[in-house]
């Protein structure tokens, strides 16, 4: 059992009413095994408060057992498309969206293929980036954090340190929150200020077909685009 999916659907009410089944599922599946999970597990709980569409659900994909610890983007994307596949899944190629969550810094300095692993992606699904790292799109969920921490601090978040990685947007969001984001699952409770992270979002780059150098997040506008979806059914 390589995925195990979270989620809140309610699809039969009671014994009386007849099942509903969802116009269209949204499943995320996400490269890092912890903080993602965290947060995900958080907005979908979030999901009437949110105002998402009663025949919209969301559904996280997590990742178990020897699969766990599969990122890399390409390989995630491979793992994601074996899941389609398989029936257990309840994944309907025909409505349903993959949404495939990984970091951007991989490709700064070292990984080539970036656009066409994207293009790959956006045939069929949604690619969500953010550059350096997930926590970048969480430091956008406490207000003023564009202005005070990410404005004309940019290059800062995309230097790599001493330990050869791109740490400065872990250590700013462990310095905001007094969390570790990667063991400490109450950070997923700054989902409840998904609408102040979508408003800062807009602040930075968007456009995650031109990422490199640039800090850049479109996790908040895709899920801002889940939350205004109305099905014409």
């Amino acid at each position: 059992m390589p995925v195990r999916a979270y989620t809140n659907w309610n699809s039969r009410p009671s014994d009386q009413e007849e099942q509903i089944e969802p116009f269209r599922k949204y499943f995320f599946i996400c490269e890092g095994a912890n903080t993602e999970t965290f947060y995900f597990k958080r907005l979908i709980d979030l999901r009437k408060q949110l105002g998402i569409h009663p025949l919209i659900d969301i559904r996280l994909w997590e990742k178990t057992d020897a699969d766990r610890d599969i990122s890399f983007a390409k390989n995630l994307v491979d793992f994601a498309e074996k899941q389609k596949q398989n029936p257990d899944n309840d994944f309907d190629s025909d409505r349903d969206k993959m949404i495939i969550v990984f970091d951007g810094d991989i490709f700064e300095e070292k990984v080539q293929g970036y656009e066409e692993l994207i293009a790959s992606i956006e045939e069929n699904d949604i690619a969500a980036v953010t550059n350096p790292g997930f926590e970048l799109f969480l430091i956008l969920h406490i207000e003023g954090s564009y202005e005070k921490n990410i404005k004309n601090h940019e290059a800062e978040f995309l230097r790599i340190d001493e330990k050869g990685k791109y740490g400065h947007a872990y250590n700013t969001l462990l310095e905001l929150t007094g969390m570790n984001a990667k063991t400490n699952s109450r950070i997923g409770e700054l989902a409840d200020n998904v609408s102040i992270a979508i408003t800062q979002e807009k602040m930075i780059n968007q456009n995650i077909h031109q990422l490199k150098g640039k800090v850049s997040s479109n996790v908040g506008k895709i899920i801002e685009d889940i939350i205004n979806e109305k099905p014409d059914i």
